[in-house]
Order: C-alpha cells, then sequence, then structure tokens
C-alpha cells in the first residue's frame, strides 16, 4: 500500500485548516499588510498559526509572503491571520505611501528658508 501523496491544494485539507470557514469580508487585509507576531506561540495552537508567529517573530512579512511560505492561497492565510489578530498574537500593519506620509510644508516658511539661504 503507497501512502496518499498530500496535495496541498485538497478542498479537504483547506476546509479543515480554516475550520470550515471561505470568506472574510471586510477584513481590512490585503497583500501588503505586514504581519507583526507579538508573542511566541502557544502550546497546542494549529500548526499553520504556529509558522506564521515564527515567521513575523524577527521581521514584519507581507500577507503575500506569508501566503508564499505556507504555500497557501492568500483567502486561507487572511482566515487564519485573523484568527491569531482576534487572539492579539499578531499586530497588522499597512503600509504607507510615500506621498501619504509626506507632509508638506507651510509655504511661509520655505519662504524664510529661501530667504536665509539667499542671505548666505
Amino acid at each position: 500500500m503507497n501512502p496518499r501523496h498530500l496535495d496541498l491544494d485538497d478542498p479537504d485539507r483547506l476546509y479543515t485548516v480554516t475550520g470550515g470557514r471561505s470568506r472574510v469580508d471586510g477584513d481590512g487585509l490585503d497583500l501588503v499588510t505586514l504581519v507583526i507576531a507579538e508573542n511566541d506561540p502557544a502550546r497546542g495552537m494549529q500548526s499553520e498559526h504556529v509558522v506564521i508567529l515564527r515567521l513575523c517573530r524577527h521581521r514584519p512579512m507581507a500577507v503575500v509572503e506569508l501566503s508564499s511560505h505556507l504555500r497557501l492561497p492568500v483567502s486561507v492565510v487572511k482566515i487564519l491571520l485573523l484568527d491569531l489578530r482576534d487572539t492579539g498574537h499578531i499586530t497588522v500593519r499597512h503600509p504607507t505611501s510615500a506621498t501619504a506620509t509626506t507632509h508638506l510644508a507651510d509655504p511661509e516658511t520655505l519662504k524664510q528658508v529661501l530667504v536665509g539661504l539667499q542671505e548666505l
């Protein structure tokens, strides 16, 4: 008897990993959301949760990176991440674009700087 090769895309396995959940509507997670582990894995945790916490222990990791490491669809990884977020094991952070974090200086201040430079 030959052991059956574990098919990572097997619907039964994905059903088991997510506890039967298939959707995460309005989850606030996208492909580039950064995941940060807040603590070490606890005894009895689901193996996928343990892997996520270990991967995010030393540096934030994007959802899409976690999906690649786990070799699971992004939708499944999002469900796992929501479990961890809801229990306080991870925090998530959305990267901001450079334009969103750039604050324009006050025009009057810029004029004063320009005048100061011209006087040098």
